[in-house]
């Protein structure tokens, strides 16, 4: 039998996988993608759909958020998919809040690319849904965008096909990469060079590198609204204090070890669950909640209503909407780096790369990584 032969098999067809077929078939490469559901139904698909550079370190994981970012215009321009130039406001309500963000604004990364410092009038006068209660000021962003990732998900696999000239194989599970071969449940292809982009999944595949690798599961629970009435529309991302204690970005501000304190003095149980909030909303109105952070090989297969509770209530320490009824709760489940790094691409056999571990950050970082990978093969 003769077999198909490609220049690169993708495995897994989340967005990590998604992009680097798209910066592999921009290569020139030949390209098929293997994704063993129909769709994907992984961690691409349970998020915010926000991409987020300003919660990126300064360095080189920052300019691969702004470089993915430009690319998802790209490609949300050609295959028609909605983005919105949202940008985000973190908002703060005590002082030690405000300080930071005063610090982090001197920043390069806390100063360029349009971002500053703004009054409450200002922040209230972007985004209606801000409390304005006790508001002493935010941090404006204008680089974050919002695409909707269940769209996008389902849409880019065809668009790829058809724009790019990758071969897609929906509900196919790729039981082994033994380059040239790959064989899968749907049948055996040939590949110069394979991208495992799986996520925790690579597990399945390369279970002694699974196992030596610095790299657990995370669990996060969210959860999202039905359309808001009136064609409401939210603007801004909007975030909080709890978030500065989040994201990397804000590690190396001095006043952050003092907020972190009281954060775990004044809500003890979001600090325990990993809470921080988000607020986004989709294309078609619904708003995004979320979410809490559990880190373990096993993840707890069973949500608590006391952490979505947890969630609600401190979003309504900074935000409103005219509904916030909910529509939908789930889980997601995503790899992360235990060092501290966000993200690795492993050799485990010659022309194998895995690529893995972005840590909740796929659709903010997987278009800038994908290039720079596939530049390297």
């Amino acid at each position: 039998m003769h077999l198909k032969h490609f220049d690169i098999a993708v495995v897994g067809g989340g967005i990590v996988g998604v992009a680097h077929a798209l910066a592999s078939a921009k290569a020139g490469r030949s390209v098929v993608l293997f994704e063993r559901s129909i769709p994907a139904v992984g961690a691409s698909v349970r998020n915010f759909g926000l991409v987020w550079p300003v919660g990126q370190p300064a360095g080189p994981r920052h300019e691969r958020a702004l470089r993915s970012r430009e690319i998802w215009k790209e490609v949300a321009a050609s295959a028609n998919l909605y983005l919105a130039d949202t940008g985000s406001l973190h908002l703060a309500y005590r002082e030690d809040e405000w300080a930071l963000l005063e610090e982090f604004s001197e920043t390069p990364s806390g100063s360029a690319h349009g971002r500053g410092l703004i009054t409450p009038a200002e922040a209230l006068g972007r985004c209606r849904a801000v409390n304005p209660s006790g508001l002493l000021g935010a941090l404006w962003s204008p680089t974050e965008c919002t695409v909707d990732p269940r769209q996008a998900i389902r849409a880019l696999p065809g668009w790829l096909a058809s724009a790019h000239g990758v071969e897609v194989v929906h509900g196919a599970t790729v039981k082994a990469v033994n380059l040239p071969l790959i064989e899968t449940s749907a049948g055996s292809w040939k590949a110069e060079q394979a991208l495992v982009c799986s996520g925790p999944d690579f597990e399945t595949l390369y279970p002694e590198v699974f196992a030596a690798a610095e790299i657990t599961r995370c669990k996060l629970q969210m959860m999202r609204t039905a359309p808001q009435p009136s064609g409401w529309q939210l603007g801004p991302a909007l975030c909080a204090g709890l978030t500065l204690a989040h994201y990397d970005a804000f590690k190396a501000c001095t006043r952050l070890a003092d907020l972190e304190a009281r954060f775990r003095s004044e809500y003890p149980f979001h600090t325990a669950h990993g809470i921080h909030v988000l607020l986004s909303q989709t294309s078609t109105g619904e708003l995004t909640i979320g979410d809490s952070h559990h880190y373990g090989l096993t993840v707890n297969p069973f949500d608590r209503e006391d952490i979505d509770r947890a969630i609600l209530d401190y979003l309504g320490t900074f935000a409103t909407a005219p509904s916030l009824a909910l529509a939908e709760r789930w889980h997601g489940v995503y790899p992360r780096m235990t060092n501290g790094e966000s993200g690795f691409v492993i050799s485990p056999a010659p022309g194998v790369r895995i690529v893995n571990g972005l840590g909740g950050a796929g659709m903010t970082l997987s278009f800038g990584l994908a290039e720079e990978v596939v530049a390297s093969l």
